[in-house]
Formats: structure tokens, sequence, C-alpha cells
């Protein structure tokens, strides 16, 4: 059963939601938690994700601490979380909490590294729904420039 909404029917807007709202939707916590607040929320279609990328950040410790990079593989973390809170607003409460497992990722590019002081905007679009899995693109973005894409699947459990 495919879960889009009617094409009669506008989507549900969230303007934001803080971190406290995403704890609730998500189970991630620190340090493994890579949003800090979601905006332009579409329910079931898309939502942008932002993490502000601190010097502070664990994995500058050693990725790399002459000059810090975020890994690539966190900004398609942070893709996927935001994109796992997204479809658990979509579904309601029921969900909350609920493991979300990835599937595939597919097409992933890194543009340009993302460092300590850069603001990550996450844009996640679902492409399509089927039961318990959900197909999204994504983009991450530093000052409306991309630094990452890629399409992911996940499978929320439970």
């Amino acid at each position: 059963m495919d879960s889009t909404l009617d094409a009669t029917t506008e989507p549900q807007q969230i303007d934001s939601i803080d971190i406290m709202r995403i704890m609730e939707a998500i189970p991630h916590r620190y340090p493994f938690l890579m949003i800090d607040r979601m905006v332009d929320i579409q329910l079931g279609q898309s939502a942008v994700g932002v993490k502000n990328v601190s010097v502070n950040e664990p994995f500058f410790q050693g990725h790399f601490p002459s000059r810090p990079v975020m890994p690539g593989v966190l900004i398609v973390e942070a893709m996927a979380q935001t994109a796992a809170t997204l479809v658990v607003l979509t579904l309601g409460e029921a969900f909350e909490g609920k493991l979300v497992y990835f599937m595939t990722i597919e097409g992933a590019k890194f543009r340009r590294p993302v460092g300590p002081g850069d603001q990550l905007r996450i844009h996640v679009e679902k492409e399509r729904s089927r039961a318990n899995v959900w197909r999204f693109k994504g983009v991450a973005r530093v000052d409306d420039v991309s630094v990452a894409e890629a399409t992911f699947s996940a499978m929320i459990m439970g």
C-alpha cells in the first residue's frame, strides 16, 4: 500500500521541531544523534534537518586532529535520522522511538569537506513508501552549496 497523500489534499506542514521532539521520535542519543532541529516539514513528503557542526564533536578527535572533517558516513546518517523523524511524525505517536534500519544507500557523493562552524541543512524528500519501507533522496548543504547527497531506503521495525 502506498502511503502518499491524496493528490487533492495538501500535505500537513510543520514549521519546525526542536531537539526534544526529535528525541521523542527517534531513539538516537549523544554522541550519535546527528540533527539538532528540523524545519520546513511536510508530513509524508519532505523535511530539512539542521546540524550545527561544533569543534567539540567526538569524531573530530580522530578525523582528523590537524584538519577536522566530518565523516561522510555521518552526513548520510544525519540524512537518515532526518528521514526517520519525518516518517515518525507522519505515522504518529505509535511509531515514536521505533528502530529504523538502513536497507540501501545508493549514489552517495561527497562534494566538499564539512568542518567545525559549518551548519548542515539536510534536505530529504520521499521518493516512495510501501508498508514499512521508505525510500528517500537526501542532499546536505552548507551555505546553500551541496556537500553530500545520497538515495537510501530504510525499514521501520516494531
